[in-house]
């Protein structure tokens, strides 16, 4: 048997980086797509791999995430469902949009079943008001928080809501970006 060389680099190997290294460039962009559905975003994103490592794909993605004008706002909410909405599918989006509102649902006493209620009453307000869909980073954040969001984010103009859709959608995309590297 062949003796390996030791990794002197002190560095431990991140199969799920390889993974995304070895793919083609429209493979990659599938999987980028899965996280944040912006062209801008998936192409920049894409353009600069191969990564060396993985600190650096999180910061450059972060960056490119950064300012998300309102027509990619749109783009992006067509992929995402409602809160308290189940995603349909069994494609990895819809398991990590499930799991990332997991929370939202979790409590099943009385009290929690009325707060999801007024919260759906709220976020049709939302809807009316700013004629899309309520989307917040929603991981482990339980449906009382949620509806205090929601009913803050009421105020907003439909400018700051755009920016705040925009930085929202940021943060998910990285929490995503996350999952593709250890899904390997």
């Amino acid at each position: 048997m062949p003796e390996s060389t030791p990794d002197t680099s002190g560095s431990t190997p991140d199969p799920g980086l390889a993974r995304l290294n070895a793919l083609s460039r429209e493979e990659l962009r599938t999987e980028l797509a899965q996280c944040l559905n912006v062209d801008r975003w998936v192409e920049a994103v894409a353009s600069e791999a191969p990564y060396a490592d993985r600190g650096t794909l999180l910061a450059r993605a972060d960056g490119h995430a950064r300012g998300i004008t309102a027509e990619e706002v749109a783009t992006a909410l067509d992929r995402h469902p409602r809160i308290g909405e189940k995603a349909e599918g069994r494609d990895t989006e819809s398991a990590w949009s499930r799991g990332e509102q997991s929370a939202f649902a979790a409590d099943t006493d009385d009290a929690s079943a009325r707060v999801q209620r007024i919260f759906t009453f709220a976020q049709g307000e939302y809807e009316g008001r700013f004629g899309q869909i309520y989307l917040v980073c929603a991981s482990g954040r339980s449906s009382r928080e949620l509806l205090a969001d929601l009913v803050d984010r009421l105020d907003n103009d439909r400018e700051t809501e755009l920016s705040v859709v925009g930085e929202e959608l940021r943060k998910i995309s990285g929490l995503r970006l996350v999952k593709l590297l250890e899904a390997a």
